[in-house]
């Protein structure tokens, strides 16, 4: 075991078990501020840890601006302390009265969504200004992933018209995401990257000489999700980045079913599935285990080092996403300076909180 990932004592740990090394967390969160250059330009995605001591170690750092995806990680910032969130997720439905309740449960709080439809825009103002609330919405635009967002155009700069006319409603500035660059090469993603930036400083320029406000690009703002924790598909994707996998799962063996194989408890019930199978988890202390299958509740590697092992054996694993990870896990075991020294709830696993 990595002296970095050492732990005094587990045998009260249930597993799998999230562990959160709170000592890598603060270092991850230490080099976001370097790279950032100061608290002001960062609002940090809290969709990785859905925790509120992570975010009130962020708060301590200064960095008070925040971002989420669901309403349940807007309240749970909320409740933390953050007085500056943006829901980086476009409303439709259920979420709009949603919306409106959260602006009545936190009016201190400075709230924006997204938006890439004129539909959602008009249902969101007709709510908000019938009761007599506001919030920002940004103009969601896609940067090139292709997942959402309005192409930058004419119809971008209308669309953000409309929001700069709605009531109930305040045009907050252009929101961009340009997670599809995957170039392991720092300067060829670095490339790609300025390709579409280029479009969306372009769309940016079309807004300003229409005389409508853009708050939240005029001042840009970075918004690291996964650095806080980090995880082994950041580290396979973005050698370059100076994080280290500060959130790993605790599993055991519980079988041996053949030779060279061993048989982990942590299925994909406790770790996340959507990599594909033989990427699921990356094992420190087992260089050579090969995954062969996960089910709910197993985990089956392959390794030359199998009768090595006996059933009860520990082995600690690093995620390939580690953001579904956390969500499975209704507590994280805190460890630092090598002993476990508390239990961080992840309060946002689910879809509602009391909103």
């Amino acid at each position: 075991m990595t002296s970095r990932y050492s732990i005094a004592d587990t045998c009260k740990i249930i597993t799998p078990a999230l562990i959160v090394f709170r000592d890598l967390v603060e270092q991850n969160l230490q080099t976001m501020l370097q790279i950032a250059g100061e608290p002001d330009r960062l609002r940090p995605h809290c969709k990785t840890h859905k925790m509120a001591a992570v975010t009130q170690m962020e708060l301590g750092l200064g960095i008070t601006k925040h971002k989420c995806a669901t309403l349940a990680e807007a309240e749970m910032l909320a409740e933390a302390g953050v007085r500056d969130i943006v829901l980086a997720y476009n409303i439709v439905g259920p979420n709009i009265a949603r919306v409106a309740a959260f602006r009545r449960k936190y009016p201190a709080v400075e709230f924006a969504v997204t938006a890439d439809h004129p539909a959602p825009v008009k249902q969101l103002s007709d709510h908000l200004a019938s009761e007599g609330l506001t919030a920002g919405v940004m103009l969601d635009v896609d940067a090139g992933m292709h997942r959402t967002g309005i192409a930058p155009g004419e119809a971008a700069v209308e669309l953000y018209r409309q929001i700069a006319d709605s009531p109930g409603l305040k045009p907050a500035g252009i929101h961009a995401y340009d997670g599809h660059h995957h170039e392991h090469d720092p300067g060829e993603r670095a490339a790609a990257i300025d390709e579409d930036w280029r479009h969306v400083e372009s769309l940016r320029e079309m807004i300003l000489a229409h005389d409508l406000p853009i708050p939240k690009i005029v001042a840009i703002e970075l918004s690291p999700g996964t650095t806080v924790f980090h995880d082994a598909g950041s580290v396979h994707n973005y050698a370059d980045l100076p994080f280290t996998p500060a959130a790993l799962v605790l599993t055991r063996v519980i079988s041996l079913p053949g030779e060279h194989l061993i048989t982990f408890d942590v299925g994909s019930k406790g770790i996340a599935s959507d990599p594909p199978v033989q990427k699921r988890a990356m094992f420190p202390n087992l260089p050579d285990a090969e995954i062969v299958s996960q089910n709910e509740e197993h985990l089956i590697v392959r390794t030359k080092r199998a009768d090595e092992f006996s059933p009860g054996d520990e082995q600690l694993v690093i995620p390939w996403h580690v953001c579904p990870t956390s969500a499975m896990h209704k507590q994280a075991y805190v460890v630092s300076g090598g002993k476990l020294v508390d239990h961080w709830p992840v309060t946002a696993r689910d879809r509602q909180l009391s909103i």
